[in-house]
């Protein structure tokens, strides 16, 4: 953590000595300068016609900015062979080698920027348009709509900078719900055990407890990756709440962000994870295991109930798998769990935002900033989108319907494999995804499906995760900048909460996890908690403000 901080702190340095150094001759009129030849440009932007994908070659350049990034090469599988040949792109992605920020530090000190920078959202992409690296996207939001239509005034208002200006396009947005946390049931041990009532914690325990005595063999509740699933149960305790505020370290009391320390909500569902863990109803490496671990025991039916942020990604599989073996077998979705007492319509063991994950810049570097976003914009609408995820139009889609969705073939669903096939290859060409007309797309087409041949993630995404998914889209950007002081003492909380939440899973009682929290919370506050939830409140109340107005 501390090396990236240094990293970035070093960068903007160099990005404002560029900027200085290029405008010591006026100093003084630099910026206003700077303002006019932008709008200038703008107006020319314009007035000329919009640039048409074919009309003529186009080579645009890349970098993710990722360590585990590599771009495979554009035009080898058959999606992008097709943009290739019809739409005349043609991308070339900067490998980071392993180390992005190495990379990008090399390619910013060469004044060699790639077209666009694909990359996370908020200090990243502040510290680039602080250093004067970025091209503001405004220009060309009314010449190429598909952003502003699929995204909205609301999304895109969200994603300004501080001086007003948009320079991010957004990645997997959406202006629906979406998200698939919750909870997944064994149906075939479920059914065995006499399919009893799953619906409050006391439900869930006594289940669990049935679960181990009758299958010695099975964990009884799995919590996938970082113990997932122990803050799945947070939502389980709480009224109009989700896992959002443990991400925050930060719970919303009244008008303000308060300690999750001292939430009594947080520290109950921590009581109850705890109690499951020592009673051996929780799998014992909860915050240990690997990726390959998860997934073997979820494919292999060895788990009775397997809640995370989106069991459906290992479950679908286990679904199919199980279903070999018995075809009454395999996995089903709950509507989540709650307290006794509380509303189950108010609980949401997840939560989504509608910017969606992450997002592209363009840089000064491109020689023609407006043409690479219209090819962002192409992509992430209808054509780019079907294109991309479902291949070119003749297979799998063929045209498109009144309500500008693809219309599907009987293929679609007679040929799963090739069709995951070809998502899979693009998996990492997809900078801008557009959820809200996939995700749309796809359940309109299951809607017309008998349940049987439904696809197993889309019935329980469009029967209970989607309604059971909270919308934090408010709590977008109120974290400080890591070098920043407030960004310093979030990195301290954030270990002391880690640490504690750790210590409460292998508490021995319920009086050992509140006196882990009440430490936790001294110790927090010497560092200066309640300054960084003063930093948040007020980003927050401004993303209220931004969201009420529109």
């Amino acid at each position: 953590m501390m090396k990236k901080q240094r990293y970035w702190y070093m960068l903007l340095i160099f990005l404002l000595a560029v900027g200085i150094i290029a405008g010591c001759s006026d100093s003084s009129t630099n910026e206003s300068t700077e303002d006019d030849n932008e709008q200038a440009e703008a107006e020319e932007t314009t007035e000329e016609d919009p640039f048409v994908l074919g009309d003529e070659p186009l080579e645009i350049t890349m970098f993710g900015n990722y360590d585990w990034y590599t771009m495979p090469g554009w035009g080898d599988d058959q999606a992008t062979e097709w943009i290739k040949e019809n739409k005349g792109v043609d991308i070339t992605a900067i490998d980071g080698g392993g180390n992005a920020e190495q990379r990008l530090t090399t390619m910013i000190a060469g004044g060699d920027l790639p077209d666009f920078i694909w990359t996370d959202r908020g200090p990243d992409v502040e510290r680039l348009r602080e250093g004067g690296a970025l091209v503001p996207l405004d220009p060309y939001l009314d010449k190429y709509t598909n952003l502003r239509d699929w995204f909205g005034e609301e999304g895109i208002n969200m994603l300004r900078s501080d001086d007003g200006k948009l320079y991010q396009f957004p990645n997997w947005y959406n202006s629906s719900p979406f998200g698939n946390a919750g909870y997944v049931v064994n149906k075939g041990i479920y059914e065995e055990l006499g399919s009893p009532a799953l619906e409050t914690t006391e439900d869930l325990y006594a289940y669990l407890q049935l679960v181990k005595e009758n299958y010695p063999d099975v964990i009884p509740f799995e919590t996938g990756l970082d113990g997932q699933g122990i803050n799945v149960l947070y939502s389980a305790f709480a009224e109009g709440e989700s896992p959002a505020n443990i991400n925050n370290v930060a719970v919303p009391q009244g008008d303000q962000l308060t300690s999750i320390f001292t939430d009594e909500n947080y520290v109950d569902s921590l009581k109850y994870a705890s109690q499951l863990f020592r009673e051996r109803l929780i799998t014992q490496d909860a915050l240990t295991q690997d990726q390959d671990m998860v997934i073997e025991k979820v494919t292999t039916g060895e788990i009775a109930v397997f809640a995370s942020a989106s069991p459906t990604d290992h479950a679908r599989t286990g679904h199919y798998t199980l279903q070999e073996e018995n075809p009454d077998g395999g996995y089903f979705m709950i509507w989540p769990i709650h307290e006794p007492g509380l509303d189950e319509n108010e609980i949401y063991p997840g939560s989504y935002n509608m910017m969606g994950w992450n997002v592209s810049v363009i840089t000064k570097g491109a020689e023609d900033p407006e043409k690479v976003f219209a090819f962002l914009d192409w992509l992430t609408g209808p054509e780019g989108q079907s294109s991309l995820i479902f291949g070119p139009e003749g297979k799998y889609w063929d045209g498109f319907d009144g309500e500008g969705f693809p219309q599907f073939t009987d293929a679609y669903h007679e040929d799963p494999e090739g069709l995951a096939k070809i998502e899979e290859d693009t998996a990492n060409f997809q900078w801008n995804g557009n959820s809200n007309f996939l995700d749309t797309a796809k359940a309109n087409f299951e809607a017309t499906l008998p349940e049987d041949q439904r696809n197993w993630t889309t019935h329980w995404q469009s029967t209970i995760t989607w309604d059971t998914q909270y919308d934090a889209t408010q709590y977008l950007n109120i974290n400080p900048l890591p070098e920043s002081e407030e960004g310093i003492i979030q990195q301290r909380i954030g270990e002391i909460f880690e640490e504690a939440r750790a210590e409460a899973i292998y508490a021995q009682s319920d009086e050992e996890v509140e006196e882990i929290m009440t430490t936790a919370e001294e110790a927090a506050q010497g560092v200066g908690y309640q300054q960084l939830l003063d930093f948040q409140t007020e980003k927050w109340q401004e993303n209220l403000t931004i969201l009420s107005a529109e």
